[in-house]
C-alpha cells in the first residue's frame, strides 16, 4: 500500500476492505439500524438543514461539534462494532467514536474541509468506510492548491493519517447522475468533550 499524498501527510486507498457481499450486507443493516438524522450547520450565521443524514456513535456519551453544532454520542451498534473491530485488526490503530453519513443520491455532496475539530486527537488517525454508490474524492493541498483524486469503492477503506488534515483539505463532490445512495463512515479519536 502506498501513500497517495506527496508530502505533508499519509492516506492509503484499500479497495476491497470488504469483500462485496460482505459492504451489501452492512449497507442494509446499517442503513436500517442507525437513528438517521438530517444535519445541521451554522452558514453565515443561520442554522442550515442539510440534505445529508448523519448519526454520532462512541464508547461513551461524549460531545462533538462541528459546524457550531454540538452532537452527543450514541452507543455503539452491533454491525459498526464489527467493521470498528475489523479496522482495528486490519490497521493496528484504535479508534473511539463514529461519524456516519448517509447521501441519498450523488446530489447531496461535501464542500472542502478537514477534519481538525479540537475534540479530535492531533494528528489522529481517521479511517473512512465507503458502502454504497461509488463516489469521487478529492483531496486539495492547503498551500499549493495541488489535488489529488480518486474513487472510494463500495466496501473500501480510505485511512488519512499523520499530519493529513493540518495541510490537506477534502470534499465529496455532487454527482446528479449518481441516483444510489451511499452511506460513509468515519471512525476516529475523541480526546475532549470541552
Amino acid at each position: 500500500m502506498f501513500n497517495l499524498l506527496p508530502n505533508d501527510g499519509a492516506v492509503f486507498h484499500h479497495a476491497d476492505f470488504l469483500t462485496r457481499h460482505e459492504a451489501s450486507g452492512y449497507f442494509s443493516s446499517i442503513r436500517q439500524e442507525i437513528p438517521w438524522q438530517h444535519d445541521q450547520v451554522v452558514m453565515f450565521g443561520k442554522v442550515i438543514t442539510t440534505k445529508r443524514q448523519v448519526s454520532w456513535h462512541a464508547d461513551h456519551p461524549v460531545t462533538y461539534t462541528y459546524s457550531k453544532i454540538q452532537k452527543t454520542a450514541r452507543p455503539w451498534t452491533p454491525h459498526l462494532g464489527q467493521i470498528k473491530q475489523a479496522i482495528e485488526r486490519h490497521t493496528g490503530l484504535t479508534f473511539n467514536s463514529c461519524l456516519l453519513n448517509l447521501y441519498a443520491s450523488g446530489a447531496e455532496g461535501m464542500g472542502w474541509h478537514s477534519d481538525n475539530e479540537p475534540e479530535l486527537e492531533p494528528s489522529g488517525p481517521i479511517a473512512s468506510i465507503s458502502l454504497g454508490a461509488e463516489r469521487k474524492f478529492i483531496f486539495r493541498h492547503k498551500s499549493s492548491k495541488q489535488q489529488i483524486s480518486l474513487y472510494l469503492e463500495h466496501g473500501s477503506l480510505l485511512l488519512m493519517t499523520g499530519v493529513t488534515q493540518k495541510y490537506w483539505q477534502h470534499t465529496l463532490p455532487r454527482a446528479p447522475k449518481i441516483n444510489e445512495p451511499r452511506i460513509n463512515l468515519t471512525f476516529r479519536r475523541i480526546i475532549s468533550t470541552q
